[in-house]
């Protein structure tokens, strides 16, 4: 039998996400109240200034660039809170918002704009020259580059308030289907190394953003404060630094990318009462006191702040949020991740067969936040669902006598560094094309220091080269120009005399991991930075 959440089923509004969050009947807070603190620009949005700029920027869009309902704008650039009201102006208008990864490379970005039919791109000073050189290759109009968070020095893109200076008219009314018309067109890594468009529908998202209010901690805009790093690009950031304070009224400090003195200053100075982070970060902060209420799955940190911690499961398909720790079991048992939401219906299976509870399978979802499928790729939808609706998430857990799910592994072969997915097949292409690999095989390796899983390349040599530290070396400068920060190779490079495969030739990956288990035993993980 299916599990279900302990909590009562949700009734979902059929509206869209402008209308939720910006015109909600029940809204606690005044309009003059403070949403949104820019840590390193030490500026302030409130409700008032945000749904104005807002409906500047979604006019302006209209007027001055045509803009239909269903066009796509792409976002590219590090945390600062001038992309909220770009968010939501975006889709007032009926457009679709896809951010991307500040730290795309040329490459990475002419893909994600030619996938994703951008008809515009948001980005920053600090990567505007991969901006424009991937425009370049495609012949992406400039004069839809728009900056925010600071001009461009060489101005040869213009800065986001232009579209928004001489507009005096209100937006045109767009009607939107909230079950058929997309919000979000996020990207997911897929085991053949494509990024795969996750489609989330204004339901997707006003779903998730319910079923969160019926399991989160109490909170008052009045007395409770946050703090957030996550990046803005990906799902959680968007729910937890755009969306959750939007609604509740949370006052929300935003870090450009995590760091530690400032975080812990921002945490001291401004009496935050509670932060969403992730393992690596709950590792630094066990050296910091601090009076943080915080969703990590470290109870070490538990042991050092004496705060509560609580876990959660999520994806990208989900929008995001799937299961969770109540407020009165939290950390029980230790290292799962909760009761699945409201409305949330989840499934383990082995070779499309049910499991008993406390056996491991495959998770399976369904539940009104779960995503339509992936953009104009119907056959990676029709693998991702099974015949009865339900969404093959590729992870692996089970579940206990009281209904918490504990997630062990993935069937996918997807690396998770830092929360990031990273393809191995995608790292393998790349690695081939350098001269002195014939063969190559990437795996993640835990590293316990770091918390996270880390890539580590198993290179067969060519003929004419040696597997030495010099040639280590060689091919991570190499290899560093060619990916964004994340898909490095920090578990390091080993050479091999052959990359285990079976005999239909596929990589066997099983073998290499156990292989790296048994390397690190006693001896820890040799990261790089």
């Amino acid at each position: 039998m299916p599990i279900e959440s302990p909590w009562p089923p949700v009734s979902v509004p059929e509206v869209d996400v402008w209308s939720f969050f910006l015109e909600h009947p029940n809204r606690q807070y005044p309009d003059d109240h403070v949403l949104y603190i820019d840590v390193a620009a030490a500026q302030t949005l409130t409700y008032r200034q945000l749904r104005s700029s807002a409906e500047q920027w979604g006019s302006g869009l209209q007027e001055q660039w045509g803009w239909q309902k269903g066009d796509t704008l792409a976002t590219m650039t590090p945390n600062t809170f001038e992309c909220v009201p770009v968010t939501f102006g975006t889709l007032l208008v009926g457009g679709v918002v896809s951010p991307c990864n500040f730290q795309y490379t040329v490459d990475e970005l002419v893909s994600h704009l030619k996938s994703s039919g951008a008809k515009g791109l948001i980005t920053n000073v600090a990567c505007v020259d991969v901006a424009l050189e991937a425009a370049s290759q495609i012949g992406f109009p400039l004069d839809r580059i728009l900056l925010v968070g600071g001009t461009d020095p060489k101005n040869t893109t213009a800065y986001y308030s232009s579209l928004q200076g001489s507009i005096t008219a209100s937006p045109k009314k767009v009607t939107i289907g909230p079950k058929e018309d997309l919000a979000f067109l996020v990207y997911s890594s897929g085991t053949t190394g494509l990024p795969k468009g996750v489609m989330l529908t204004h339901f997707n998202v006003v779903a998730n953003l319910v079923q969160y209010t019926q399991v989160r901690l109490p909170r008052h805009w009045k007395t409770d404060r946050s703090v957030g790093f996550l990046p803005m690009y990906h799902i959680y950031g968007i729910a937890v630094l755009m969306l959750y304070p939007l609604h509740d009224g949370t006052t929300t400090y935003i870090m450009t990318s995590f760091d530690l003195p400032t975080f812990c200053r921002t945490v001291q100075d401004s009496n935050i009462t509670f932060a969403y982070i992730v393992p690596p970060v709950a590792l630094a902060l066990r050296r910091v006191p601090s009076s943080i209420d915080s969703t990590s799955p470290l109870c070490a940190l538990y042991q050092r702040l004496k705060t509560p911690l609580r876990q959660g499961y999520g994806m990208s398909e989900a929008a995001p949020g799937v299961a969770g720790q109540r407020t009165e079991d939290w950390n029980k048992p230790i290292g799962c991740s909760g009761h699945l939401w409201p409305s949330i219906s989840a499934k383990l299976v082995v070779d499309g067969k049910e499991v008993k509870n406390g056996e491991e399978g495959e998770v399976c979802l369904k539940g009104p936040n779960v995503f339509n499928g992936y953009y104009n790729n119907p056959a990676a939808t029709a693998a991702s669902f099974d015949a009865d609706g339900w969404y093959r998430t590729g992870d692996i857990g089970f579940v206990d006598e009281a209904g918490n799910i504990s997630i062990t592994d993935r069937v996918k072969e997807l690396i998770k560094y830092n929360g990031f997915q990273v393809a191995p097949a995608q790292l393998e292409g790349l690695l081939l094309g350098h001269p002195a690999v014939t063969d190559v095989a990437v795996v993640g390796v835990f590293s316990d220091a770091r918390a996270t899983e880390l890539p580590r390349a198993y290179v067969v040599v060519a003929a004419g080269y040696r597997g030495d530290d010099k040639l280590e070396e060689a091919l991570h400068q190499w290899f560093n120009e060619l990916v964004s920060p994340h898909k490095r190779l920090r578990g390091g490079i080993r050479f091999v005399e052959a990359v285990p495969k079976s005999n239909a030739g596929k990589i066997l990956r099983r073998v290499l991991i156990e292989q790296a288990r048994k390397e690190e035993m006693g001896a820890g993980v040799k990261a790089r930075l």
